[in-house]
């Protein structure tokens, strides 16, 4: 079986990566790459609820905190973490017409 799919660190997922056009695949490899990515978009929203969970504790560290620096870093992770949560989103809203519309 091919690997139609990498996994992406920043986002904590494995991302579609196709080695060429959507319509050159027979139908039994887009019917078997859109059940993997089903199981993987059905997993996006616990990613998402991880790193809100992340959000929230660092947000507590941040009410707490009187040094300037540390308090700039901590905003900062906190902008990464929101910025994953877009992309997954993104990612998660994008794809829920994969199979109505047969491509990514």
């Amino acid at each position: 079986m091919k690997d139609y799919f990498k996994f992406d660190e920043r986002l904590g997922i494995r991302i579609p990566v196709f080695s060429k056009p959507w319509d050159e695949y027979s139908d039994s490899e887009q019917q078997e790459i859109l059940m993997l990515w089903e199981g993987i978009r059905g997993r996006i929203p616990d990613r998402i609820a991880e790193l809100e969970d992340i959000i929230n504790e660092k947000q507590v560290q941040l009410g707490n905190e009187l040094d300037f620096p540390r308090s700039c870093q901590l905003n900062s992770e906190i902008s990464e973490h929101a910025s994953i949560i877009n992309d997954l989103w993104l990612w998660y809203r994008t794809n829920q017409k994969v199979s109505q519309k047969g491509h990514f």
